[in-house]
């Protein structure tokens, strides 16, 4: 149990920095934090430093996820036990050199994924300027993997993770705290990104923020609907570079451990989308969902410097 708090940001690598930035900025509801010729960070209305982090590349991929520890000890006590466990280490823990500072480190999982673990990061106490929709937090990430059973493994006996639910042997829900889950894991071909879900505070924010989207000349992708697993409403979108996104609310938490059992899901319609309104994902949110094969940029570099 590696003491992980919370889901803080998440960093893509992406070939239209200019215009995704534009329309996190624009449409999506962040506000700008920081911003250099390859870098762009947003905040939500949220204190978290900031949510999202882009980065300039030549193609669509996950740069890293970032979840929050308590303090500096359990940073530096997280690196000995993955050391332990032989779990490539990407950064050894130090002050972080991004927007919000702080102390960290990065290791590698299963799929080759960077993942940042810090603390002390600097949060937000000024003026959060209102818009139609004011994402407040990232509430969760859910991921392709290639071997579903090894991710779950890993974030639950490794890094101290819970299984919330199952959508049969398909998709995997994780949580780190309260919230229904951080971290989901879906059965694919390769690994990828498969969306990232913005907390917005309610359903009327969820429905100005499809009129918001709309009125800039975007659709939605799938929904607005409400899930089986989490309970909670949704609607996804594409963003200019392709990354799935998703507006969501009132996702259940889980006051007492004691009393929450996982629960395996069938994947039949009235279950995906209670409400019946969106029905499944069409092919085209699937395939979005799907993502191009992301063998992990930190990956490599392990690889190209052990070989040297």
């Amino acid at each position: 149990m590696l003491g992980i708090t919370h889901l803080r940001h998440i960093s893509l690598i992406t070939p239209t920095l200019n215009e995704q930035s534009n329309y996190y900025e624009s449409v999506w509801g962040l506000d700008k934090v920081y911003e250099d010729d390859q870098s762009v960070s947003f905040r939500g209305a949220g204190p978290e430093n900031h949510i999202l982090n882009l980065r300039a590349g030549d193609r669509k991929a996950l740069h890293h996820i970032g979840f929050g520890m308590a303090d500096n000890i359990a940073v530096d006590q997280a690196a000995e036990k993955l050391k332990e466990l032989n779990i490539p280490i990407v950064s050894e823990p130090s002050y972080l050199d991004e927007e919000g500072g702080g102390y960290g480190m990065r290791f590698l999982d299963p799929d080759g994924r960077c993942i940042e673990l810090s603390a002390w990061v600097e949060v937000h106490t000024s003026y959060w300027r209102k818009k139609d929709v004011d994402p407040m937090k990232l509430n969760h990430v859910v991921l392709n993997t290639p071997n579903i059973d090894e991710a779950v493994d890993f974030y639950t006996t490794v890094l101290g993770f819970k299984v919330s639910d199952w959508s049969e042997h398909q998709m995997a829900f994780l949580r780190c705290n309260k919230n229904h889950h951080s971290i989901a894991f879906n059965q694919a071909e390769h690994a990828s990104v498969n969306h990232i879900a913005y907390e917005v505070d309610s359903v009327d924010e969820v429905m100005r923020g499809i009129k918001n989207v709309r009125k800039n000349g975007f659709e939605e992708l799938w929904g607005p609907g409400r899930h089986g697993p989490g309970n909670n409403i949704f609607c996804y979108f594409k963003d200019p570079a392709g990354f799935v996104i998703e507006y969501t609310c009132y996702i259940i938490t889980i006051e007492d451990e004691s009393k929450w059992e996982s629960f395996v899901w069938k994947r039949v319609p009235h279950l995906i989308d209670r409400w019946g309104i969106a029905g499944p994902p069409s092919k085209e949110a699937r395939a979005a969902m799907a993502g191009e094969p992301d063998e992990g940029w930190a990956k490599k570099e392990l690889e190209e410097q052990f070989h040297q």
